[in-house]
């Protein structure tokens, strides 16, 4: 099984991707690519810029990344409520390409925050959308508090109750 992997998030310190990442290492026997949304900068997407440069090649790379995954796992961070200004720019290029641009692969969404909402608004936003752009959302998972319930230095989650649940959600993936 390949699994994909990414924060959306542009943060080079993103909590996220962490989180992300961690919660793919979980899933035995998998093959995991972890993406860095970064990797796939673009301008900001309006149809007058689509009109001048098509379709770029960056959207139609991270599309691909999605079609060659078998299941995919993000992380989303929350700017002031909502999508980063990155994945939403990325998300917006790569659905011109498929309005479906999910492919209907299985899907665990995550999200965390440093602090005690561990950014559930945007983890709402993005399981209530996901199906209209075909994500087969299996699981979600916001994780409160990040610091205080992952050990950076360690790598793993330091709360038993949250890696239950995380480790239920990714399990989700090959059931």
């Amino acid at each position: 099984m390949k699994v994909l992997t990414f924060a959306a998030s542009s943060s080079s310190k993103s909590i996220n991707k962490t989180l992300a990442t961690y919660a793919a290492s979980l899933i035995k026997e998998a093959v995991v690519e972890v993406l860095d949304i970064n990797d796939y900068e673009m301008p900001l997407f309006s149809e007058d810029k689509e009109a001048l440069l098509g379709q770029p090649k960056e959207a139609k790379a991270f599309y691909e990344k999605i079609t060659t995954a078998d299941a995919l796992i993000i992380s989303f961070a929350e700017h002031n409520g909502s999508y980063t200004a990155a994945y939403k720019n990325l998300f917006d290029w790569t659905s011109r390409i498929n309005q479906k641009l999910f492919q209907n692969k299985p899907m665990v969404l995550l999200a965390t925050s440093p602090g005690p909402g561990g950014a559930a608004s945007v983890l709402n936003a993005a399981v209530t959308s996901a199906p209209y752009f075909n994500g087969d959302v299996k699981a979600s998972l916001s994780i409160p508090s990040f610091y205080d319930n992952f050990d950076v230095n360690a790598n793993e989650l330091t709360s038993q109750a949250l890696l239950t649940k995380l480790t239920a959600a990714v399990s989700s993936l090959t059931d």
